[in-house]
């Protein structure tokens, strides 16, 4: 079978009609409430869109290569999600104040702690240990804690506002900042050093993903990457749209459970990590840890450096205060996450303990976000 016929989305196959039916049935169930048969079909929808997500970012990996095909859907997420809490606090809702903080710490526990705890964990599932380039993966993780310190933590301690905000001039350095962590990132990662974020062997030797089959398969056309790209942009619109209009049903059984409301995001950030979560394990299985690191430091950096920055730009026009500042719990949880992480790169392989350990952390935050 050619290349072309292995990526191409054709008519008959599932991968494509997945984000167009999503796409419809967001459309068709957008603001309104939905009676419990429909919420069941919202959810296969959003599911079948996560799994048509992770086939076209794998197709698009396929054709660009590593690290641009982890960069390509960490991107897509991000941005998706960005618009997603844009128009929520423009909302003007009670709460919204908190939303950016919540969902975008939500997403660094989850990607820094499961995603790669989860990675690691499969990756050494098979071969005993899970290897890695330590100097990319180590950077990465360098820019995640240098992002979070910055936006997430230092508002709790600067005294220009009374509450846990920026001043203007403060939220402008933190975005500036930001942006500029992450576009070094990028740079690093694409052209400087991109032997640093390759995949590697058992010697430690970088692999190169360009011509490697086993990696992604047969390498597709052109025009087979450009419809995945915007079939993965359809089914990432889908797949966040759904969670949101899906998040009043998730609300109703959060209070069932006694839960607090700030538990609604955790559950939204796990559904909407979803394409990610699935493609990292993917990689992992295949023994391309290092390609499942790319994916969870590279979101985790983006849901930050791209995430405060456009918050920072529109908040003049928001009708609700920033409040990016962690409480103690949260700071402690961080802290943990971060040394645990910096401990398991060094090295540059890992066994399934560490992996586990990073999950554990995972389950801590988790457990707390439903037991404060």
């Amino acid at each position: 079978m050619s290349a072309e016929a292995t990526h191409r989305p054709g008519i008959a196959q599932w991968t494509t009609w997945a984000p167009v039916l999503g796409a419809v049935v967001l459309a068709a169930t957008w603001g309104r409430s939905l009676p419990g048969v429909v919420a069941v079909l919202v959810t296969a929808a959003l599911f079948g869109a996560v799994l048509a997500a992770v086939h076209h970012a794998e197709v698009i990996a396929a054709k660009v290569g590593e690290p641009l095909g982890s960069i390509v859907l960490a991107v897509a997420v991000t941005v998706i999600e960005v618009g997603l809490i844009v128009t929520l606090m423009a909302s003007g809702k009670d709460g919204v104040e908190t939303l950016a903080r919540d969902t975008v710490f939500a997403a660094l526990m989850i990607t820094i702690n499961g995603i790669a705890g989860l990675c690691i964990f499969l990756g050494a599932g098979r071969r005993g240990l899970a290897r890695f380039n330590p100097e990319g993966s180590a950077a990465a993780l360098a820019g995640v804690v240098t992002v979070a310190g910055l936006c997430l933590v230092l508002p709790t301690f600067t005294s220009a506002r009374s509450g846990p905000e920026f001043s203007p001039s403060q939220l402008a350095f933190a975005a500036i900042s930001s942006i500029g962590v992450y576009a070094m990132f990028v740079l690093t990662q694409t052209v400087r050093h991109r032997d640093f974020f390759v995949p590697v062997d058992r010697a430690g030797k970088p692999l190169d993903d360009e011509g490697d089959e086993d990696a992604h398969g047969p390498a597709p056309s052109t025009r087979a990457a450009l419809v995945s790209l915007g079939l993965l942009v359809v089914a990432l619109v889908a797949v966040v749209g759904l969670a949101k209009v899906l998040s009043p049903s998730i609300e109703q059984a959060v209070d069932a459970a006694g839960f607090p409301q700030s538990f609604v995001g955790v559950v939204i950030a796990l559904v909407v990590l979803l394409p990610e979560t699935l493609a990292a394990a993917n990689y992992a299985r295949a023994g391309r840890v290092q390609n499942s690191l790319n994916l969870a430091y590279g979101s985790a950096m983006a849901s930050i450096g791209l995430t405060i920055p456009t918050l920072a730009a529109l908040s003049p026009f928001l009708s609700s205060p920033l409040e990016l500042g962690l409480g103690s719990m949260h700071i402690v949880l961080l802290v943990l996450s971060l040394v645990v992480g910096i401990l398991t790169i060094v090295q540059g392989r890992a066994t399934r303990f560490s992996g586990w350990i990073l999950l554990v952390l995972l389950f801590a935050y988790v457990f707390l976000a439903a037991n404060p």
